[in-house]
């Protein structure tokens, strides 16, 4: 009767370590699959990121063509009738000291 006991006690240490087991390395590879997704969505995120910064760039480089005077000039002479006047026509007026 004492041998089936230890036998009995062997066959539960054995279940439980590998139940313990299956635990532990349930745990590691759901860690890895969260991990795994984490990753996939820092790359999404790090690609929308580079995509954003360079519209960035892109609308600034839009916005200095747009706002050089080569480009407004005509824009102005045209819709607004503006032009630029002669050099006879600029006064310069002194600033008066207080």
């Amino acid at each position: 009767m004492a041998k089936s006991r230890i036998a009995g006690s062997g066959r539960l240490r054995l279940a439980l370590l590998l139940l313990v087991f299956l635990v532990i390395t349930s745990g590691v590879v759901l860690r890895r699959v969260y991990g795994h997704k984490a990753q996939n969505e820092t790359n999404a995120l790090d690609a929308r990121r580079a995509g954003l910064n360079a519209a960035r760039l892109r609308l600034e480089s839009d916005i200095r063509s747009a706002s050089s005077r080569s480009h407004l000039q005509p824009i102005a002479e045209q819709r607004l009738h503006m032009r630029v006047p002669d050099p006879s026509q600029v006064l310069t007026i002194p600033r008066v000291a207080q």
